[in-house]
């Protein structure tokens, strides 16, 4: 049976009004804006001559060479991106805002590293760098999907709380007790 009913919940934004002055303020967030798309075509083409090698044998040397690139650009939005963390959060990395994707950026780097490891010391056959690049890459492509999905979220909810009239801490606290709300 469907009540309808909804319990308030604490709802914590992703940005404090003062990180999203930083955020909106700094050169970072467009440094940011314009690589995350440009690291995305830089992965599709390479994913291209990565996916080329592997059905036909030929033009190691090029899907090798956009490996490269991709990790590099990764390189590139990592520095960046800690850097936009700290000017926006003051934590270079692992911001609790940005937490789990911070996280699981660690495991995208680390596999892009392991394949330019492998390629320098020659520690792999070609087919098997390919299928590490691949790893590397459907990691990289969950990870750029935690940041879309917590961004646009962010969006939705600030939007959704800046059409909602100002509650303040007290109407809360009356209407629901500490013990039934829910913090996010």
């Amino acid at each position: 049976m469907k009540t309808g009913y909804k319990p308030n919940r604490v709802v914590r934004e992703l940005y404090t009004p003062e990180q999203r002055k930083r955020r909106d303020a700094s050169v970072w967030t467009l440094v940011q804006g314009v690589l995350a798309p440009a690291q995305f075509v830089i992965f599709l083409v390479s994913l291209y001559f990565v996916l080329a090698y592997l059905a036909t044998g030929q033009g190691y040397e090029i899907a090798t060479a956009s490996v490269v690139v991709k990790t590099f650009a990764l390189y590139t939005i990592m520095i960046t991106g800690s850097i936009w963390e700290k000017v926006v959060f003051g934590e270079w990395l692992f911001a609790k805002a940005f937490f789990w994707e911070d996280v699981f950026s660690m495991l995208v780097l680390a596999l892009h590293t392991a394949y330019l490891a492998m390629v320098f010391f020659g520690l792999a056959t070609p087919f098997e760098l390919m299928l590490l690049a691949l790893a590397a890459y459907a990691t990289y492509v969950i990870n750029a999907a935690q940041f879309i999905w917590k961004l646009r979220a962010a969006r939705l909810q600030h939007a959704r709380l800046q059409a909602q009239p100002a509650r303040t801490e007290t109407d809360t606290n009356k209407a629901f007790p500490d013990q039934l709300r829910i913090a996010l």
